[in-house]
């Protein structure tokens, strides 16, 4: 399979689990679905297949913090692809994390959908975001 392939394929194996969170938020079949904790696992077949195929160069970018190396290991299309198949997982992983602290602390789905959905794209952003939320309404719930 070539590196192009997986690269294309890698937010498609997200994509529905990220569809059901954002639009199917209090389907049934989302919470029983999301409840494994296997689901980032599907967008990590491209890394594994990525990373085994490319073990060497990408043990020596992540074994040593050097901007050169990982920049090289990054500039090349394996280790663009290994990385962002490494991001689509955690991403999800995140969002999964989520999705479950919204339905517990009982954040609205209009609030966390839009927040999820920035989480797609700037992950660091949504998480944020999230964990603003959050704060805000678990300290009005105790008050």
């Amino acid at each position: 399979m070539s590196v192009e392939t997986l690269f294309t394929w890698t937010f498609p194996l997200a994509t529905p689990f990220w569809l059901l969170m954002i639009f199917l938020p209090g389907w049934s079949w989302t919470r029983r679905i999301l409840s494994s904790p296997w689901v980032p696992l599907l967008p990590l077949i491209p890394y594994f297949v990525l990373a085994i195929a490319h073990l060497g160069e990408l043990w020596t970018a992540v074994s040593r913090p050097d901007l050169d190396v990982l920049s090289a290991f990054t500039g090349s299309p394996y280790g663009a692809a290994t990385i962002w198949a490494h991001l689509i997982a955690f991403d999800l992983f995140i969002a999964r994390w989520m999705y479950f602290e919204s339905r517990e602390h009982r954040i609205h789905p209009l609030v966390t959908g839009p927040i999820l959905a920035l989480t797609i794209f700037l992950s660091p952003f949504g998480l944020v975001a999230f964990l603003l939320v959050r704060s805000v309404r678990i300290r009005s719930s105790h008050e």
